[in-house]
């Protein structure tokens, strides 16, 4: 009788601890049922809403990309540019007391410096999108053929580039390069092109040969801009390389003062900061706008409100920046030149700088949003897209704010 009883005990204990496995067992492939259904639900939410960015282009009550000029995966140069980054460096300029967003590119010379409250920030993108709260993202747009420019530092005694053209993971072999140089000793760009070879590599040597001006290596010498495009089987991409010279008088700084009407200060300043006790005396200067439509050829455009010219810019006294506006509606960049003069030597340093109007004249990368380090679960989707004529690659990042897991 007594084992008889045992025995059903021990019968009962078996029975429910083999019930509770079960049950935990049972729980924990639903909860990998749900969390699937999740991750499938997020996947298809990030392609969802990839689409809504790059096939829509923007609304008071909708973020959108698209270019409203074309249809598909088209981009506006336009609208990216005003896309600020939570990460990236803001700069005041104590003559406006305003805050401008630095998506700033390149080694030297290059800026493009947006009012703040010009631009798009994460929280209104977030809640145009109807994802605030809910969702967090990251959208990178990347140029899907690399154009990258270096100054070959082994040639001592004059300017030579090299030019290296990357596809994604691979080089360029054949690329045809055009490329454009300004440079101060010149009022007209040089136009000329190239081939990579093999390894997607090639070389200029600016040596007063081969219809080539020569350009001295020192930095005290020659400010200039290269831009050069490589295209091959129907793919193009852009870059960029600039040396700047600041002055003893400093530089000029453009800030885009209005996105909507094209309105630019080319600001005296002593790099990105004000003048100090360092920055002394007045800069002459001239600027000009061109349009860099897709055929690479560059259209001389007049900037509104300088006409004759050269102009002075003087942080102490006088005009501390010029107010000038450009074509708010075509792509291309503004070139301003400037320098400091001497009663008796004449002409002591000459500068420049260019700004770009519209991303793909010059070919950087935009990354926007929230940084997904650290997230539990991120999805990602990727689409091939155009920017005029430039090709990237948009990549969108999702993930949910809410955390899940399974539970053991």
């Amino acid at each position: 009788m007594a084992g008889s009883t045992i025995d059903h005990l021990i019968s009962v204990i078996v029975f429910l601890g083999a019930l509770l496995v079960f049950i935990s067992l049972f729980n924990q492939m639903i909860q990998t049922a749900i969390l699937y259904q999740r991750h499938r639900y997020l996947a298809t939410k990030c392609s969802d809403l990839l689409d809504n960015v790059l096939l829509n282009p923007g609304t008071p009550c909708g973020f959108g990309l698209q270019d409203p000029e074309f249809t598909q995966y088209r981009l506006s140069s336009f609208s990216l540019m005003r896309l600020l980054s939570s990460s990236g460096e803001k700069v005041y300029y104590n003559r406006t007391e305003e805050w401008y967003s630095n998506v700033s590119w390149g080694i030297g010379g290059g800026y493009f410096l947006l009012q703040e409250s010009e631009c798009i920030n994460y929280s209104l993108a977030s809640k145009l999108l109807g994802v605030n709260g809910t969702y967090g993202f990251q959208l990178a747009i990347m140029p899907t053929v690399n154009v990258s420019i270096v100054e070959d530092k082994n040639v001592a005694s004059y300017l030579r580039l090299n030019i290296t053209v990357m596809g994604q993971g691979s080089p360029l072999a054949g690329a045809s390069v055009d490329y454009l140089m300004f440079w101060t000793d010149s009022s007209e760009p040089i136009r000329n092109s190239t081939k990579t070879d093999s390894l997607g590599f090639a070389y200029l040597d600016f040596n007063g040969a081969n219809g080539l001006p020569r350009i001295e290596v020192s930095q005290n010498k020659t400010a200039y801009t290269f831009i050069a495009k490589a295209s091959l089987g129907g793919l193009h991409g852009i870059g960029y390389l600039s040396r700047e010279i600041v002055t003893k008088a400093g530089n000029i700084i453009p800030f885009v003062e209005n996105y909507g009407n094209g309105t630019i200060l080319l600001a005296h300043k002593w790099g990105k900061n004000d003048p100090g006790e360092e920055c002394r005396g007045a800069l002459h200067f001239n600027a000009m706008f061109y349009v860099l439509p897709d055929n690479f050829s560059p259209i001389k455009s007049d900037v509104m409100n300088l006409t004759g010219g050269p102009w002075l810019v003087n942080y102490g006294q006088g005009k501390p920046f010029y107010a000038v506006q450009i074509p708010a509606n075509a792509s291309g960049f503004l070139v301003v030149t400037y320098w400091t003069e001497d009663d008796q030597t004449g002409v002591e340093a000459i500068g420049m700088v260019v700004m770009p109007w519209g991303i793909g004249t010059i070919g950087f990368s935009v990354v926007f949003g929230d940084d997904p380090s650290g997230q539990e679960w991120v999805v990602t989707d990727v689409r091939q897209v155009l920017v005029g004529d430039i090709a990237y690659q948009a990549k969108l990042a999702l993930w949910s704010l809410e955390g899940f897991g399974v539970v053991g």
